[in-house]
């Protein structure tokens, strides 16, 4: 089952997913551990530079709502799916940008990224589903002692991600996911893809 459950009123998010290819059905592998039978290959839509801008400089205009956005130092994206995205947003705001990633199994600084004690940072990622990778990207700018003023995603597809600070999405989706142990896909016997950076 997958539900829109908001978007965003001046763009068609989902109209983009389609257009790009970057929604697709079978059963899927997610990189919290969850298996669905939909997956959001966000990769798909943000290799379109004129697509990504758009997203981007929406995602401004909802943060202009939220925050003071001249006073944000820096948008921090966990790798590999909010690159581009943070990216752009930080173009269109006229910051900086870096990015985290995984060297083992947690999210670190790397390729002589730094976070400034005091620095004030939105992050930004492609699509949330647990909430776990910006979590992180949140817990290192915390031990950098900087301040986190938002958070931000294209998708949100947890409707239940609390990080406690203002988070938006360009769109809120209702994708049914399933434990391994209750998959039903896994049940029939259907061929299990693992599309992330991860497998």
């Amino acid at each position: 089952m997958l539900k829109i459950v908001s978007q965003n009123k001046n763009l068609d998010i989902m109209g983009m997913f389609k257009q790009t290819g970057a929604i697709l059905e079978g059963h899927f592998k997610l990189t919290s551990g969850y298996h669905s039978q939909y997956y959001l290959q966000c990769a798909r839509l943000l290799k379109h530079p004129d697509l990504t801008k758009k997203l981007a400089e929406e995602t401004s205009n909802m943060l202009s709502e939220l925050i003071d956005t001249g006073d944000v130092d820096l948008i921090v994206s966990p790798a590999i799916g909010g690159i581009f995205y943070g990216y752009m947003i930080a173009y269109s705001m006229g910051t900086e940008m870096i990015f985290t990633e995984r060297k083992s199994d947690q999210m670190e600084l790397r390729r002589g990224f730094d976070i400034k004690k005091g620095q004030k940072i939105v992050v930004a990622e492609d699509v949330v589903t647990t909430g776990g990778s910006v979590k992180e990207v949140i817990d290192i700018c915390h031990k950098k002692e900087a301040e986190v003023m938002a958070v931000v995603s294209i998708v949100d597809r947890s409707q239940e991600a609390d990080f406690g600070l203002p988070y938006r999405s360009l769109i809120s989706l209702n994708i049914e996911k399933f434990s391994p142990q209750d998959c039903p896909l896994c049940k029939a016997g259907v061929k299990m893809d693992i599309p992330g950076s991860r497998k």
